[in-house]
C-alpha cells in the first residue's frame, strides 16, 4: 500500500507539532510521500509564515524596510531547529533568500520559501529524503500543472526506499522560474503526487477531524461525517464548507483515489473518507438522510414575471446574457411557469445592480420585477435522502414549525440536495432546526 500524506500549516506550526507529525508518519510504513505546508500559527497572536513572506515582498517592492518582518520568519525556524536538535544550515538558507530579495525579487520565489524551509526541517527530522517541489512539480507556461512532465521528473526519486518529503504550494515553469499555486495549494500538490504514484489513499492532515455535519460556530459539537461522496463534497464546499482546496479533488478523483481528512491533534480519529462511491462503507454504517447542512448569507434575488414567457423562445437566455455582460456569476435560477428568479451573491452586484435591472427591463420587458436582498441559502445535502419518502416535505414543514419564512426552494433531480432561501436573520435558526430534527432526534432514538 502507498499513502501520500499532506500536513497543513497548523500541523507544522512549531516543534511540538513536528513531533506529532513524526509519530503519525512513523506509525505507518506505507506513508512514504510526505507533503508539507509552511508553518502556520501557533496561537491567535502568531502569524502564518506565508503571510509574513507576502508582507516582506510588499515592503521590498515599496522600498520599506522588511528586516523586522523577516526576523519573525527567521526566529520561527531557528526555534524549530534548536528545539528538535537539527543541524540544517539555516544561516546559509536565509542568506540565499536575502540575496534574492536584494537582487531581483521574484514574489513567487519568496513566498514559497515557507514550504521550502519547512520541508527541509521536516525531512531532516524524519530522516527522509528532501525533494524540492521546483524539481518535480512542472507547470506549463499557461499556469496549468503538466502531469506527464511531473511524472517524468518524480520517477527518478521514487526509486529510493526512503521516505520523500516534498514542499507543497509551488513548482516551476519550463524555464525553471518558481511558480506558486493559489492559497491552500499544498492540498493540490498532495493530490498531484497521489495521482502520479497511484496512491491507495491520500491523507490530508489538518486541525479538524474531517468534515462535520454542520458549522461548529452554529451547532455545538456537531457530529462528524464518516464518509462523503465527491458529489456531496462539491455541493457542501460550494455552499461554504471548506476543508479542502477545490482543485485538489480532480487529480485523485480521476483515478478513484480516496481522500482521508484527518486531525494531527487527534490521530486516533478516523476522520472523513471522501470517495466516488461510499456503498461499501454504507453497508457497515447506513448513511443518514442528511450528510451535511451548510450555507451562506448575503445573496440577492431578482425576480421577473411576464405573462406567457414560458412559451417565448430565448426568454431565459436573454435574462442570463445580461448578467454575463456584467461578469456576474449566477448561483441559482428557480423557475415557475411565467416567473424567473435569479440568485446572485450580493457583493457581485454591489456596483452594478441598477444597471442590470435597467438592462433587464429593456431586454425582456417584464410585467413585474422585484429585488430582494439579505437572503441566505441553506443547503441540505445527503445521498440518503432519496431513500426517505417525503424528505423534502419534512424539511419544509420543519421550517414552518419554527416560523421560518421560506423565500426560495430549489432541489436537484437526483435528490442529492435541497437548497432553501431564508432571510439572513433566520440563517442560523434554519440550520439549527434541521440539525435538531434530522441529526439530534435520530441519535436519541
Amino acid at each position: 500500500m502507498i499513502k501520500v500524506v499532506k500536513f497543513g500549516g497548523s500541523s507544522v506550526a512549531n516543534s511540538a507539532q513536528f513531533k506529532k507529525v513524526k509519530d503519525i508518519v512513523e506509525s505507518d510504513p506505507s506513508r512514504k510521500f510526505v507533503i508539507t505546508s509552511a508553518c502556520g500559527k501557533e496561537s491567535h497572536e502568531d502569524h502564518k509564515i506565508t503571510d509574513l513572506l507576502y508582507l516582506c515582498e510588499a515592503h521590498v517592492r515599496y522600498g520599506v524596510s522588511h528586516e523586522s518582518i523577516f526576523n519573525l520568519v527567521k526566529d520561527k525556524y531557528y526555534r524549530i531547529k534548536n528545539d528538535l536538535g537539527l543541524v540544517i544550515d539555516l544561516d546559509h538558507e536565509f542568506e540565499k533568500i536575502e540575496r534574492q530579495m536584494e537582487r531581483d525579487l521574484n514574489r513567487d520565489f519568496l513566498v514559497s520559501r515557507g514550504e521550502y524551509l519547512t520541508g527541509l526541517c521536516l525531512a531532516e527530522y524524519l530522516g527522509a529524503d528532501f525533494v524540492d517541489a521546483a524539481d518535480v512539480i512542472a507547470f506549463n507556461y499557461d499556469g496549468e500543472i503538466n502531469l506527464d512532465r511531473t511524472n517524468e521528473l518524480l520517477e527518478r526519486y521514487c526509486q529510493s526506499n526512503n521516505r520523500l518529503v516534498i514542499p507543497g504550494f509551488y513548482g516551476a515553469m519550463p524555464n525553471g522560474v518558481i511558480k506558486v499555486m493559489s492559497r491552500g495549494g499544498s492540498d493540490i500538490t498532495g493530490s498531484v503526487i497521489a495521482n502520479i504514484v497511484n496512491a491507495d489513499v491520500y491523507e490530508n492532515w489538518t486541525d479538524v477531524s474531517g468534515f462535520l455535519v454542520a458549522d461548529p460556530r452554529i451547532i455545538k459539537n456537531p457530529i462528524g461525517i464518516p464518509c462523503i461522496t465527491y458529489s456531496e463534497l462539491r455541493e457542501m464546499s460550494y455552499m461554504g464548507a471548506n476543508v479542502l482546496h477545490d482543485d485538489a479533488v480532480f487529480p485523485v478523483r480521476s483515478k478513484n483515489i480516496p481522500i482521508n481528512i484527518r486531525n494531527t491533534n487527534e490521530p486516533s480519529n478516523p476522520g472523513t473518507m471522501i470517495m466516488d462511491d461510499c456503498s461499501e462503507m454504507d453497508k457497515i454504517e447506513p448513511p443518514r438522510a442528511v450528510t451535511g447542512i451548510t450555507g451562506r448569507k448575503d445573496y440577492t434575488c431578482i425576480t421577473l414575471a411576464k405573462s406567457h414567457s414560458s412559451t417565448e423562445i430565448g426568454f431565459l437566455r436573454r435574462i442570463l446574457s445580461v448578467f454575463e455582460d456584467y461578469h456576474v456569476s449566477i448561483e441559482s435560477v428557480p423557475v415557475t411557469v411565467d416567473t424567473f428568479s435569479i440568485i446572485v451573491q450580493s457583493k457581485a452586484v454591489d456596483n452594478c445592480l441598477y444597471e442590470i435591472v435597467n438592462r433587464l427591463k429593456k431586454e425582456v420587458k417584464p410585467d413585474d420585477l422585484k429585488i430582494e436582498d439579505h437572503i441566505a441559502l441553506v443547503a441540505v445535502v445527503g445521498r440518503g435522502m432519496k431513500a426517505v419518502p417525503g424528505a423534502s416535505g419534512r424539511f419544509l414543514s420543519e421550517f414552518g414549525r419554527n416560523e421560518i419564512n421560506i423565500k426560495i426552494i430549489n432541489q436537484t433531480a437526483d435528490e442529492l440536495s435541497i437548497v432553501v432561501g431564508v432571510t439572513n436573520r433566520d440563517f442560523e435558526k434554519a440550520i439549527k432546526c434541521i440539525y435538531d430534527k434530522f441529526i439530534t432526534e435520530e441519535n436519541t432514538k
